[in-house]
């Protein structure tokens, strides 16, 4: 009896400790969670206030110190500006002690700048620009880094070191000085003659390049990317577009030489036409001689217009921002034909037509119904589509639902296509495409034929546009794989349809939405001025972009004037 009993007790005792042991990690773990939010909350409000970049992590990526107590830490905040780093305790003493990267401030006045100097948590791949030895390789707080220039110096170097003088390094020729804004805010006429002058000051060739970033496009990596480029250059050249439209950010382009600058839009083919949509209202403010150059890093799902320009079918990340700038610098000047689009509802004669831009294709039928299914799925769920694997994944999902449903069967008794005023007879066809660029469907040529049928490669700046048939979801696919040539309907100046019945899908660069019996037309509106690249494309995952043909320079008309002003025709 008292055997049993003992057993029992132990039993008892050891399904105590086993529920001990499993409830206080998950207590501390819920308490950890309630916590967190609150404190990420009281971080968030001493943030707000600070004049560094802050941003909080619970874990680092490597070893990493803070800049004020000198130890060890795994979770606290770094500053993507002037590249800090403090626990949670000694960020208030931060702000106190460490100074940030000043957008303006006054040049001495022997006219000098001078290296601005961070300790610690300089990067492995470095070197000492005194002793040419390798820095960051002991395991603590050591060794210093410029802010500007980013030339790194150990301890021991940094007092013998010849020359404070700070040049603003590499991308120098692309960096907005802080002395230079401080000059043009002390200028009585603000005059473009002026900014001319003062930009004498900032060396020859300099071309500025202000980072437009769009930290919703694609694989969300425009947030890591406006802290790499906050690094490089000035921060108050590195826009948010989710907190600051285009047309805000682009007025920095009227505080410096006409001509000069270049725009670097990081985001999908809509975030570029954001942008140029924002540069066509410059030109009505009569700010034509401050239009800038636009170059594109492709963060989006299909970034079709990116690809026809020479920049990929988008970034992950696979060469480092520095590599990103010097492209830019060595990109070729071309002219793009925008378009304007139409659109005439039947019967709603006293309604405003709706006038949309267009810079890469318009299209009716089951590409347009597949882009308006995804489109209304991630206006409900947008964390969902967070990656572009799972952005196309979903596209063929919706691709094979319409080769099964044919919700666009018969498009030819229900539409009309006139090109520069003569009626197209049209085939039994589900869907028609009018393009501007190259590239359609995230990184197919539909224009050039393939084996008996080779034609020539479309130019973005001949006026003309190209418009081919579908037969249906699964002729798209077979297109994309190029089993199969889409149907070649012809090229035209000027593009009319009527969709006389029923409700179709149509699109406009991405943009879908459904649309009852209507006219459009589709006409020339303007050029604008982007940045071709020669080199090979950034994506090497992207398998079928890869293997298609990469457009030759000698296809695009290239201009060297880059100050010369795009009228609208």
């Amino acid at each position: 009896m008292e055997e049993s009993t003992e057993e029992l007790r132990e039993e008892w005792t050891l399904l105590l400790w086993t529920t001990v042991a499993v409830l206080v990690p998950v207590l501390i773990t819920l308490w950890c969670s309630f916590q967190r939010p609150k404190r990420k909350v009281q971080l968030k409000d001493l943030f707000r206030k600070s004049k560094h970049g802050w941003h909080y992590t619970d874990l680092f990526n490597k070893p990493t110190y803070c800049c004020v107590c000198s130890q060890p830490i795994l979770q606290g905040a770094f500053c993507d500006c002037c590249g800090i780093c403090a626990d949670e305790q000694c960020i208030q003493r931060a702000d106190r002690i460490l100074s940030c990267k000043e957008i303006m401030i006054q040049r001495p006045t022997d006219g000098r700048f001078y290296h601005q100097w961070v300790r610690g948590n300089v990067p492995l791949a470095s070197y000492c620009a005194e002793c040419k030895q390798q820095c960051g390789t002991q395991p603590k707080l050591c060794d210093y880094r410029c802010v500007w220039c980013q030339t790194t110096v150990h301890d021991d170097c940094l007092s013998s070191l010849n020359d404070d003088l700070c040049d603003l390094g590499e991308f120098r020729s692309v960096i907005i000085p802080p002395y230079y804004l401080y000059q043009v805010n002390k200028l009585r006429q603000r005059h473009p003659d002026e900014y001319s002058k003062l930009a004498a000051g900032c060396g020859s060739g300099w071309t500025p390049v202000l980072v437009l970033a769009n930290t919703r496009s694609g694989n969300n990596m425009g947030e890591v990317l406006l802290g790499e480029f906050r690094t490089l250059l000035n921060p108050v050249q590195v826009f948010d577009l989710s907190e600051l439209p285009p047309s805000k950010a682009l007025q920095l382009c009227t505080l410096l030489p006409p001509g000069s600058v270049h725009v670097l839009v990081c985001g999908g083919d809509g975030t570029v036409g954001w942008v140029l949509d924002a540069i066509d209202t410059m030109k009505l403010k009569g700010q034509d001689q401050f239009i800038p150059l636009v170059t594109i890093l492709p963060l989006g799902t299909g970034n079709d217009l990116a690809n026809s320009l020479g920049w990929g079918a988008g970034y992950a990340g696979e060469i480092p921002v520095e590599q990103v700038l010097r492209n830019v610098l060595e990109a070729e000047v071309v002219k793009m034909d925008r378009w304007k689009v139409q659109v005439v509802s039947k019967g709603n004669y006293f309604r405003k037509p709706k006038v949309l831009s267009m810079n890469n294709y318009f299209s009716v039928g089951p590409d347009a119904l597949m882009a308006l299914n995804f489109h209304a799925h991630r206006e409900k769920t947008p964390s969902f589509f967070s990656s572009r694997i799972i952005n196309k994944a979903v596209y063929f999902l919706y691709g094979t639902k319409d080769c099964l449903v044919q919700e666009c069967k018969d498009l030819d008794k229900r539409i009309e296509l006139e090109l520069d005023g003569e009626q197209v007879n049209l085939p039994s066809l589900e869907g028609i495409i009018v393009c501007n660029i190259g590239y359609w469907g995230g990184g197919c040529r539909l224009w050039e034929g393939m084996g008996d049928e080779p034609y020539p490669p479309t130019r973005v700046d001949d006026g003309l546009l190209e418009v081919v048939g579908v037969y249906g979801s699964f002729h798209c696919a077979q297109i994309q794989v190029k089993l199969a040539n889409p149907v070649r309907l012809g090229q035209a100046h000027t593009v009319r349809l009527v969709l006389k019945s029923s409700r179709m899908p149509m699109q406009v660069d991405g943009e879908p939405w459904a649309q009852g019996p209507c006219t459009i037309t589709i006409t020339h509106k303007t050029q604008a001025l982007m940045l071709y690249h020669s080199a090979e494309q950034t994506d090497d995952d992207d398998s079928s972009a890869s293997e298609c043909e990469e457009p030759s320079a000698e296809h695009i008309d290239t201009t060297s004037n880059t100050q010369e002003t795009v009228t609208e025709s």
